[in-house]
């Protein structure tokens, strides 16, 4: 959630990040009066309480005259005291859901509009050409005994799929090279949770304007993960950590129901309930929070470079963006059977939205400071080998295995038909 500091000196800043999002500037409005309210409820219930202290003090030096009144005094204080504690929690409560209704306040370069008003930052690599006609990778994917989606349709339903033989192995491949990658540039690796409470799922941003995304097992209270930066973000919530930054590279399967994606990406593995994910996030300083993010790029940037992917750096604009992100980058690699260009990765710079929500500090010489939140995916898994089979194809079938991906794939230079 924002600052309310932030909201009460600035609340224009505020309302114009509401209008670059597309959203209702008038709810800046309405968490500026719940606060006012709450404020004022807090200021009565304290008065009340302070006068009552006062009366039952005097109790005891009251005359023998004086005393009914002033324990009368003290028994109509003490209904008051009550129904301001009472007001003083209702105000708690309505400010809190005015509160959670504003989403991060947008940076200053993100380019406002909505999901097609992004800015293309740069492209690495030239968009490939083929002297035979391109297969989809599902085709590829056939072909090498990769995927089945067939069966996976057959035993789950409709966007699940099976990985076999050199699918399993490449997904194998892709997880431990993204997570050595990471391990080096000083990340530490964390298998994590796939279910989580409320808590964790609200405090990320997650039950708003996406929570037609998530799944819910209703009997235990619980929530599938969309990705691991949900209980990465959780694991320390509540907590002061005693040095910044810390970094963390978790992997986890994660579920999304695809809600409003019917008709999209139907065919294939690029838009599936259940994948498998390596996430960055990271706990900065929120001075540092910029510089983090430039950081989180430059390893997806890498790692896709690695890879021998052509793809493009986008600045998405506020309206795309989550509730939680102040600004996001996308990586966008090329997709030949489609001929356009398809999400791998993203970057949020979330600043000191989540650790707000979720209560987590950083110490400070002057003392706790609520500290700064950044997530970078390194490797969607199905989306990269999706991308990786169609790239990499050959006219007979077979498809080129990139080098830096080929000593954790046993020396293969090639899947084979």
């Amino acid at each position: 959630m924002i600052d309310l500091k932030l909201l009460r000196e600035d609340p224009d800043r505020v309302r114009a990040s509401q209008t670059a999002r597309g959203d209702d500037p008038s709810l800046v409005d309405a968490l500026l009066k719940a606060d006012e309210e709450r404020r004022s409820a807090v200021s009565r219930a304290d008065n009340l309480r302070g006068e009552q202290k006062a009366v039952s003090q005097s109790v005891r030096t009251a005359t023998t005259e004086e005393r009914p009144a002033v324990l009368q005094r003290a028994k109509a204080l003490a209904a008051e005291v009550k129904d301001a504690e009472a007001g003083q929690t209702a105000a708690d409560e309505a400010l809190r859901l005015a509160h959670l209704a504003i989403p991060n306040v947008v940076h200053a370069s993100t380019p406002p509009g909505g999901e097609a008003d992004f800015v293309v930052l740069d492209q690495t690599g030239e968009v490939p050409v083929y002297d035979f006609q391109v297969r989809d990778h599902l085709a590829v994917g056939e072909i090498l005994k990769a995927i089945d989606t067939e069966r996976g349709a057959k035993v789950s339903g409709s966007r699940f799929a099976f990985l076999t033989g050199p699918g399993a192995l490449l997904e194998l491949a892709l997880v431990n090279m993204a997570m050595s990658r990471a391990v080096v540039a000083g990340f530490i690796p964390v298998i994590a949770p796939a279910l989580v409470r409320s808590e964790a799922m609200e405090g990320t941003g997650f039950l708003g304007a996406h929570a037609a995304e998530v799944y819910k097992l209703e009997a235990d209270d619980l929530y599938l993960v969309g990705t691991s930066e949900v209980p990465l973000a959780a694991y320390h919530s509540g907590e002061v950590l005693d040095a910044l930054p810390l970094r963390y590279a978790g992997f986890s399967s994660c579920f999304r129901r695809e809600a409003g994606s019917h008709g999209k990406d139907t065919r294939g593995i690029i838009r599936v309930h259940q994948f498998d994910k390596v996430e960055m996030f990271s706990y900065v300083e929120l001075a540092d929070a910029e510089a983090e993010h430039a950081r989180l790029l430059e390893q997806e940037k890498a790692f896709l470079a690695d890879l021998e992917l052509t793809f493009r750096t986008i600045d998405v604009a506020a309206g795309d963006l989550g509730s939680s992100a102040c600004r996001k980058f996308d990586n966008e690699a090329w997709l030949p059977s489609q001929e356009r260009w398809l999400e791998l990765t993203s970057t949020s710079n979330c600043t000191d939205f989540q650790a707000r929500r979720l209560n987590v500090r950083g110490r400070t010489p002057g003392g706790p400071r609520v500290a700064a939140t950044l997530n970078g995916t390194l490797c969607a898994v199905g989306r990269t080998i999706a991308v990786l089979l169609e790239v990499h194809q050959r006219a007979d079938g077979s498809v080129h295995v990139p080098v830096a991906l080929r000593p954790f794939l046993g020396g293969v230079t090639e899947l084979t038909p």
